[in-house]
């Protein structure tokens, strides 16, 4: 019997399903996962979760000290929830789980630093080793230089909001152990910026990260590459051999129901012989060839703001929260709560350009696949996506 693509695919590259569906999980086994403050958002409104929530908030409360303000508390009780998540994933998947830092602190590497140290502390408190912790950073330069010091100290970390080669570049001479580059959302901006359709090899998001991938394997750069954000079957052909590929259900139930030979595209030979000039990068570099790159600096900005927005909007419900302990099931409201933190043009809906959470999470909110999420489909869709995210224990 013929191989599918996706028994291929694996032959070749690491599969990560990027999905919080539990059958999904099942069917797929993914080998990492993530937490999210969305989820996070929507467990806290929902009855099944409020003792852990309103026990969280009250030991933050008693933890941070009489002289604490309710901001430095909620901040105290976030970073908490979303280790206690990490570790329910934990028990789902047998790899490893990314934590993310606080997208404010994106361009301040100390304080970056002593969050990394924190979370880790808190997963090892709880009986997990690091080596089962990604923790997630922008890549800003600041980020990227944190990162540096984290991964000295064994602290691994998981480079996001990567779109260009400068970004992949002072990841890896950082000794960064994974970077998740999203190929559809460069193919989006470069969509929306020319009007133009790309197809396979011309697709630009498959262009960068193959780019990535070859000056890696050329200078011998052991950070590990995991494309993801993937629109079509195309991208997803058009980077087999990469690391690790993150990839939806929809799509790998398509690579599951196809068959046909797949090219490795990627090789690490191949590579080895290509003739590829090597960037001598500094701040100065960096900054330059971000600044040059229109397409990077604007969705790295756009990333940051987006997940500000939703943390904040996070902290004032943990707030409220905190003053009303006794709070009946809200999970209407947690929706409400989370599409106005990524409806950032405030029209109504949700496009995939808006949306900065996981392109599975997306598709299963959008009902009607119209490529925009309603208030409705969030309200109706949060419930179920919470459930089947945390539920196998």
């Amino acid at each position: 019997m013929a191989k599918t693509l996706l028994e291929q695919l694996r032959e070749m590259t690491v599969v990560v399903a990027d999905t919080g569906d539990l059958q999904a999980i099942e069917k797929f086994t993914p080998r990492d996962a993530t937490t999210n403050p969305s989820l996070i958002t929507a467990a806290a409104q929902m009855p099944e979760y409020q003792e852990i929530v309103d026990d969280t908030l009250v030991k933050a409360k008693q933890d941070a000290g009489a002289n604490a303000t309710d901001a430095e508390i909620v901040s105290l009780a976030f970073d908490r929830l979303a280790v206690s998540f990490g570790k329910k994933i934990l028990e789902i998947v047998p790899k490893r789980v990314s934590t993310e830092v606080d997208a404010r602190l994106s361009y301040d590497t100390e304080a970056t630093i002593a969050k990394g140290r924190d979370l880790i502390a808190q997963y090892e408190a709880a009986g997990i080793p690091r080596e089962r912790v990604l923790i997630k950073i922008a890549s800003t330069w600041e980020g990227i230089q944190a990162a540096t010091v984290l991964e000295k100290e064994g602290i691994h970390c998981n480079l996001t909001l990567l779109f260009g080669l400068h970004q992949a570049i002072a990841c890896a001479e950082a000794g960064v152990t994974l970077i998740s580059p999203f190929v559809g959302r460069i193919l989006d901006w470069y969509k929306k910026d020319t009007g133009k359709d790309y197809t396979g090899p011309e697709d630009p998001g498959v262009i960068s990260v193959t780019n990535i991938y070859n000056y890696y394997k050329k200078f011998g750069h052991k950070t590990e590459i995991m494309g993801a954000s993937f629109r079509n079957l195309d991208e997803i052909k058009e980077l087999a051999g990469c690391d690790l590929l993150t990839i939806s259900p929809k799509l790998l139930a398509e690579l599951d129901a196809s068959e046909g030979e797949l090219v490795r595209k990627l090789d690490p030979a191949k590579a080895a012989t290509m003739d590829i000039e090597k960037i001598n990068l500094d701040k100065a570099k960096f900054d330059e060839m971000h600044a040059s790159d229109r397409m990077a600096s604007e969705k790295l900005e756009e990333g940051i703001v987006g997940f500000t927005k939703a943390l904040e909007s996070l902290e004032k419900l943990l707030a409220d929260r905190l003053t009303r302990l006794n709070a009946g099931s809200k999970i209407g409201e947690a929706g409400a709560v989370i599409f106005q933190s990524y409806d950032l043009d405030g029209d109504g809906f949700i496009t995939r350009e808006e949306w900065l959470g996981s392109d599975a999470v997306f598709d299963a909110l959008d009902e009607d696949h119209d490529g925009k999420i309603s208030p409705d489909e969030m309200g109706s869709g949060l419930g179920a996506v919470i459930h089947l995210a945390t539920s196998a224990r």
